[in-house]
Formats: structure tokens, C-alpha cells, sequence
């Protein structure tokens, strides 16, 4: 807790904290709706082949306006299993004779289709302009709108663990400003994409950036606040999360045009850009890597916000080094994140983890990115989302502190197979009643494997002398290598040393422990040390045989 010691001094919680926290709260709000966009951005409306009788204004011109727009349809377009013009083919003919049918014929040999070669007919009424009536992705086409999101996730995978890196060498303040920057560019130049690759390979150099901005924001959060608070804080800053989706629907249902919304979401991040001007470099990592000067410069400034001026100034280099001593030493060792695998425990605890992380994964995204499977009305049920999991964020601490966090991950997993089932056998007009099950459920799965991750992975010898563990550990990969391996390492160590142990059991019993002889005094001194309790007695009592 040496870092803790300074952090004391110059204040843990105050002004300088409450503002810290409203910035990162403000950046949550704006980043994470982008992970959510393509739920607008992508979304595929309704759509038929384009039929030149039907389409063609010279050709309705010559004589089929005579016809309504449903009975061209009919002999246009053949019909689903649900009765509904296909999406995908058409009449390689059109087929008159329907014109003049009240029913079906079974006899009658199915007219030959084919696929939509001339394009496709959408309907504009709820999605004026997507990228899927942009660039045709619909039919056979599909399938690339989940390659877009594939390749997004995939970059947000490669940017933690290349940023994190970085983030270790060069401060995180450089990182999470040239992060803000590049995010805001490529997101920018998105919106302006003259096609599906362009569009693709931008969105890809941004998923390498969001995951890094929201990893910083929780790391120079706990780095610069009190153990006690830093729950409290993560729980504020988390909870612009759900801020954001629901912030995200107003502004997707009053802005449909993909390119705008785009635009209207990516420009906020150069304002933010020009605000981390005046962000706070970590001091612990300063310290650590050795820049005193400039650690001492920030915590003094921290102490002047918080109006601890006089403490701040009390501050000198020799201090810090002193308190800091443990730290800067440890910082000599370099090590790797294989560390974490050496030892049978810790490999067990951290493949668990990661199996619970991927298992709540995959259903909390398999919803998120697929709200339009759920209905029609998707800008309703991307503010229901984020409203319930608003709710659960705030409730999640309370149940944590009741229940434990393993009783908590248990009752929730449950949970999430119960409603996963449950929907299995749910019609799309019933979906919506478990709706929040699943917010719920997701909420507090996430949040106790992110809580319990920490407390899983630290050895007992730590004793969190590093209060930025939790959230190092939660969302760093490959930042905090160094320390990770630090961890795994004294893993290794048994809990209690011999000494620790005899000291231990004297403090169990105190009557039947024996004082320790010292190996220095010869046997006439450990039998007199042993005896002088005895000769106290007597020079006060008097000796018990007269």
C-alpha cells in the first residue's frame, strides 16, 4: 500500500476524483454505442426483386397501369411458406395466368425463378438508407454484414493486446489521446466510404482503439482513487454504459440516414479529444517507470484540485522514493503473461474465468447485435435494453455484498440457462416478455465474473498492495504483463513461512508456546530466559518453599 500512503496525502477522494470520473463517465457514453451502431447502421428493412413491369415507369406507362401494384406483384414475385412476396427470386416470366386464378392447382407444375440479377426494391419507411440498401446487402449477400461485425470484434481483440502493450511503455495518457484521435478520424472517414471494403477496413482500425479507451478510463480511474471508493466510481463510470444504448435509440429513431448518424456519432470524440489536455497522467505508473519528476508534478497537482495544497508541497523526491521503495524495485523484474500459466492453481483459476467470460459472451453479443431478430420496433427495444440494464448496474453492488460474489456467478449462470431455454421454445411475438430477463441476466454475470476475476487471480502474499488491481486485471491484455507475472510467480510461494506459521500457533495459545531461543546466547543465557519469569515471582512474592 506504498503508492496508497501518497495517494492519502494529496486525497483519494475529492474534487479531483469527481471530475476525473464525470470525464471518463462522458467518454463511456460516447464509445460504447458504437460497438451497438451496425444495429442501425446495418439494418436490413424489407426488400423484393426489381421486376421490370413493376419498376420500369416507361413500361407502366404503356399499358400495365391498368393493373394495381398487387396484381403485378402476383405474377411478378412468388410467394413464401408465410404467404409473402419472396425476397430473394422472382417469375423468370411473368406468369398472366394468375391474374385470372382463385386458388392453386396442384397440378399445375411450378413456374420457373430466379435470383434478383436486376437489383432489389426496399422499403424506405422505417430505414431510408443503410448500408445494406446501400451496397445490396441482402439474399446472398447477407451474410457479409456479420463479416463486418466479426472483423470489428476481431479488431478490438488485436487492439488490447497491442495498445495494452503500449499503454505499459508510454504512459496511458499518450495512448488513450492518440486512441480518441484515431477513433474519432476512422470513424469519421466511415461515414464517407465509397464502399463495402473501404467501409470494412475503417471500421476495423476503430475496433483496434475501443476497447483501449474504455480499459484506460477504468485503470487511470483506480490508479488515481482510494480502494474503499473505487467500487463506487466503476459502478458510475459503468453505468454510462447503459446511458449510451439508451441515448443511442433516441438518436437512431430521429436520425435514419446511416451516414448522418455516423457523423453525428464520431464528431463528440474531437471535442473530447481537445479536453484530455488537461487528463492527468497516472503518477503510479510515472513512479514506477522511474519519471519522479514529472509523479511528483502530477500528485502535487492532484493535491492543488483537491485543495490539499500545503500536503502537496510537502511532497519531495527522496519521499517518494522511500515509500515507494518495494515498487521500484519489483519494476526491475521483467516478466510475461505465461507467468499466469505456471502455476497449477492460477492456470486452473484464469482458464475458468475465461470460460465464463466467453460463455456470457457469446449470448450478452448473440442479443445486443441482433436486437432486429427481436422485432420490428428496434429503437424500442434498444432503450428497454438500456434501461434495464441500468437498473441491474445499480443493484448488482448490493447483491454482490449480500450473496458473495461466487453464490452471485452461480445464481445468475443458472439464470441464464433457465431464459435460454426458455426462449427456445418462444414465439417473435412473446420474445419481448423475456426481454429483460436477458438484460438482467447479463448484467450480473458480467459484473461478477469482472469482480471476481481480480479477487481470483490474487495471491494471498499481495494483499492488494496494488490498488489498481481489479481493474488491471479485468480489462487489460497484455497491459499489466508485468504485474500479472509478478502474481503468478508469488503464486507459487506458500501462503505462510515456518516463521510465520510458529507465530501463528503462539497466538492460538500463548500458555503452551515457548520463547524462541536465540541462536546467538549460549545454553547457560536460554535456561536463564527461561527462568526469569519464576525469579520474578519470587523477588515479589517471596520464594514458594518458605
Amino acid at each position: 500500500m506504498a503508492f496508497q500512503d501518497l495517494l492519502d496525502q494529496v486525497g483519494s477522494l475529492g474534487r479531483f476524483q469527481v471530475l476525473q470520473t464525470a470525464f471518463f463517465g462522458v467518454c463511456i457514453l460516447i464509445v460504447y454505442p458504437h460497438m451497438l451502431l451496425e444495429n442501425f447502421t446495418a439494418a436490413i428493412p424489407g426488400h423484393r426483386c426489381w421486376v421490370h413491369i413493376l419498376d420500369n415507369d416507361t413500361v407502366s406507362a404503356n399499358g400495365t397501369e391498368i393493373l394495381s401494384q398487387d396484381a403485378l406483384l402476383r405474377i411478378s414475385i412468388p410467394l413464401d411458406s408465410n404467404s409473402k412476396p419472396e425476397k430473394c427470386r422472382r417469375f423468370l416470366h411473368p406468369q398472366w395466368e394468375f391474374l385470372h386464378m382463385n386458388g392453386t392447382f396442384p397440378t399445375m407444375s411450378e413456374p420457373d425463378t430466379e435470383p434478383c440479377v436486376d437489383g432489389w426494391v426496399y422499403d424506405r419507411s422505417s430505414f431510408p438508407s443503410t448500408i445494406a440498401t446501400e451496397w445490396d446487402l441482402v439474399c446472398e449477400s447477407q451474410s457479409l454484414i456479420s463479416v463486418a461485425q466479426s472483423l470489428f470484434m476481431a479488431a478490438q481483440l488485436l487492439g488490447a493486446l497491442i495498445f495494452g502493450h503500449l499503454s505499459d511503455r508510454f504512459g496511458r495518457k499518450m495512448v488513450f489521446r492518440w486512441c480518441l484521435l484515431k477513433f474519432a478520424v476512422v470513424n469519421t472517414c466511415a461515414t464517407f466510404a465509397p464502399t463495402f471494403l473501404v467501409y470494412c477496413s475503417l471500421r476495423f482500425l476503430g475496433g483496434m482503439c475501443i476497447i483501449t479507451i474504455v480499459a484506460n478510463c477504468f485503470i487511470i480511474m483506480s490508479e488515481w482513487t482510494g480502494p474503499k471508493s473505487i467500487a463506487l466510481m466503476a459502478g458510475i463510470i459503468i453505468n454510462f454504459c447503459s446511458v449510451g444504448q439508451t441515448l443511442l435509440g433516441g438518436l437512431a429513431f430521429a436520425i435514419r440516414d446511416w451516414r448522418t448518424l455516423q457523423l453525428t456519432m464520431s464528431i463528440p470524440f474531437f471535442v473530447i479529444f481537445l479536453f484530455t489536455r488537461w487528463l492527468v497522467e497516472s503518477a503510479q505508473w510515472l513512479i514506477v517507470t522511474h519519471q519522479l519528476d514529472e509523479g511528483l508534478k502530477e500528485l502535487r497537482r492532484v493535491a492543488d484540485i483537491n485543495g490539499k495544497k500545503d500536503a502537496g508541497e510537502a511532497l519531495t523526491i527522496e519521499f517518494v522514493k522511500s515509500t515507494m521503495k518495494e515498487e521500484l524495485d519489483a519494476s526491475q523484474t521483467k516478466a510475461s503473461l505465461i507467468h499466469l500459466f505456471r502455476t497449477p492453481k492460477l492456470r486452473l483459476r484464469v482458464c475458468c474465468l475465461c470460460f465464463v467470460r466467453m460463455a456470457t459472451s457469446l449470448p450478452f453479443f448473440g442479443l445486443l447485435l441482433n436486437l432486429q431478430h427481436l422485432g420490428s420496433n428496434i429503437f424500442l427495444f434498444q432503450i428497454i435494453f438500456g434501461a434495464v440494464t441500468f437498473a441491474i448496474r445499480c443493484a448488482v453492488l448490493l447483491t454482490t455484498n449480500h450473496m458473495g460474489r461466487r453464490m452471485s456467478q452461480m445464481l445468475s449462470s443458472f439464470l441464464v440457462g433457465i431464459s435460454i431455454l426458455v426462449n427456445t421454445f418462444l414465439s417473435q411475438g412473446t420474445v419481448m416478455e423475456s426481454f429483460p430477463i436477458y438484460g438482467s441476466r447479463q448484467e450480473v454475470v458480467h459484473k461478477e465474473s469482472s469482480m471476481y476475476q481480480p479477487c481470483a487471480l490474487e495471491p494471498e502474499p499481495l494483499d492488494m498492495s496494488d490498488n489498481s488491481l481489479p481493474w488491471r486485471l479485468m480489462l487489460s491484455r497484455g497491459q499489466q504483463s508485468g504485474f500479472l507475472a509478478r502474481a503468478g510467480r508469488e503464486a507459487a510461494v506458500p501462503p505462510l513461512s515456518p516463521l510465520a506459521a510458529t507465530r501463528r500457533r503462539c497466538r492460538a495459545s500463548p500458555r503452551a508456546a515457548r520463547p524462541p531461543q536465540n541462536p546467538t546466547l549460549g545454553p547457560q543465557a536460554a535456561a536463564l530466559t527461561t527462568q526469569l519469569p519464576r525469579l520474578h515471582t519470587d523477588a515479589v512474592q517471596g520464594p514458594s518453599g518458605i
